[in-house]
């Protein structure tokens, strides 16, 4: 050792000298076990690492409406991160001392020389045991067209071609990464404000619960919700559409409600979906999914549906899933 490394050891805990550790040989280690960094290694204790959440999806479908509500929320955001910088923003969250606590990154086809390493990075973090999440926007082509038409500027990919072209190249470059998801939000039908709603519906509480739940009333005459992970049909239960007392409520309404429930199959769907949606639960809960949306349809989406969401969030909510109910088209008709 020489005499400039004596002087760069003297400063270190003396139990190691008293001990006789070599401290030259193997990298420097405190007798209490904590890793001192020597630059490639991450210190810190496991509980020091932060959330990170990775927001994608389609140009156009509100990522930056998304991540500036996580901002507002106190979350540290980081626009167009190159995927292979993810673990590196991670290590200096985490050398923070609990500064940086939410990491949220977004990453899109803007970076997308770079986005064939994202696999690669997430790989990565869960060696490291980084608890991540992947919020996916999603819209539909006409939602996408009339907003780039709106402001009056090119697709990302569309090139010397059409903006549908740029969106179907964009669609499937990000397949694979929209089925990693976990939570997918459609905004084909959102404003700014609405957006903002579901975000901080999932992402306000304090404390992150194990499994959140949106249950989604919808009517198949308008689509299939395309951010449903499991979809019920009510169309096999009479329409209340067809009583006239009934017709100009909803299933909110107690009489409706009990219309709907009093129908021979009504209860028994409940009590066997509930059933059914335990076992989904716990299995979600087993793979690290945090949340589910649980989309039920009927014709229009205002009776039938809306009744059957109601008492299914219920009983979501009352064997300890943290549920939001959604009746997307209620008052449509």
């Amino acid at each position: 050792m020489n005499e400039h490394d004596e002087r760069l050891t003297a400063g270190r805990d003396s139990t190691h000298q008293e001990n006789g550790e070599d401290h030259a040989d193997s990298g420097p280690r405190q007798e209490d076990g904590a890793q001192v960094s020597t630059g490639s290694e991450t210190a810190g204790a496991p509980e020091a690492i932060p959330e990170l959440v990775i927001i994608s999806g389609m140009s156009g479908a509100g990522r930056s409406t998304a991540a500036k509500c996580l901002e507002d929320l106190g979350w540290f955001v980081v626009d167009n991160l190159p995927p292979a910088l993810i673990p590196t923003m991670v290590e200096l969250g985490a050398r923070s001392q609990g500064n940086v606590a939410r990491i949220a990154v977004v990453v899109d086809v803007r970076g997308r020389r770079f986005f064939d390493n994202l696999r690669e990075s997430l790989a990565d973090l869960d060696t490291r045991g980084v608890t991540r999440r992947i919020v996916f926007l999603e819209s539909s082509d006409d939602a996408l067209v009339r907003r780039f038409e709106s402001v009056r500027r090119p697709h990302p990919l569309q090139g010397d071609g059409r903006i549908v072209d740029g969106i179907d190249a964009e669609r499937e470059l990000l397949r694979e990464l929209r089925g990693d998801a976990d939570l997918v939000i459609d905004t084909s039908s959102l404003n700014v404000h609405e957006l903002r709603a579901k975000m901080d519906a999932q992402f306000a509480g304090e404390e992150e619960p194990e499994l959140r739940a949106t249950v989604m009333s919808f009517g198949f005459k308008y689509g299939l919700p395309v951010d449903a992970d499991l979809v019920a049909d009510m169309r096999f239960l009479p329409n209340p559409h067809w009583v006239p007392e009934l017709s100009a409520f909803t299933g909110v309404n107690e009489e409706v409600a009990a219309y709907v429930f009093n129908q021979p199959g009504a209860k028994e769907f409940l009590d066997r979906y509930a059933e059914l949606l335990r076992l989904v639960a716990a299995g979600y809960r087993r793979e690290g999914k945090r949340y589910v949306t649980i989309a039920i349809g009927c014709t229009g989406g205002k009776h039938r549906s809306v009744a059957m969401s109601e008492k299914l969030a219920a009983r979501l909510a009352a064997e300890g899933v943290e549920t939001v109910v959604v009746h997307r088209d209620m008052g449509r008709e």
